[in-house]
């Protein structure tokens, strides 16, 4: 399993520069990093989790081109890593930044509504020093 998680990791930087500095389609965004790499375990499969800053649709269309152009993705894998066999490469949004960011947003405005009505925490810490 340690050889696995050490291919991914090999894996999700390759893929990231190769994106970055390879490929020049028009359709994926300059910010584009590979933030996950899940491999099985015959090492057959993975699937490449990406996060970029671009709207829904253009995070769509980016992940198209990528799958469209898994194969050459793959060669330019292959001349990086020195492995006996490069995997079949699935391309898939990764939202986890965008939910981050809105949670915390969630978050920050919740604070902010029991700051102007005047709710005390309700950990207690504000009493603490009118028991005294």
């Amino acid at each position: 399993m340690d050889r696995i998680i050490r291919i991914a990791g090999e894996m999700q930087r390759a893929l990231t520069e190769i994106i970055n500095r390879d490929m020049k389609d028009p359709r994926i965004p300059p910010i584009t990093s590979v933030t996950r790499v899940k491999l099985t375990k015959d090492l057959q499969f993975a699937k490449a989790y990406v996060s970029m800053f671009a709207s829904p649709d253009e995070k769509k269309a980016a992940v198209d081109c990528l799958n469209s152009s898994s194969g050459f993705v793959r060669s330019m894998l292959g001349k990086r890593m020195i492995i006996r066999q490069i995997p079949k490469i699935l391309f898939k949004v990764d939202d986890s930044v965008d939910v981050g960011t809105a949670m915390d947003a969630r978050i920050t405005e919740i604070i902010a509504g029991d700051k102007k009505d005047g709710a005390a925490p309700e950990d207690g810490t504000e009493d603490i020093g009118s028991e005294q």
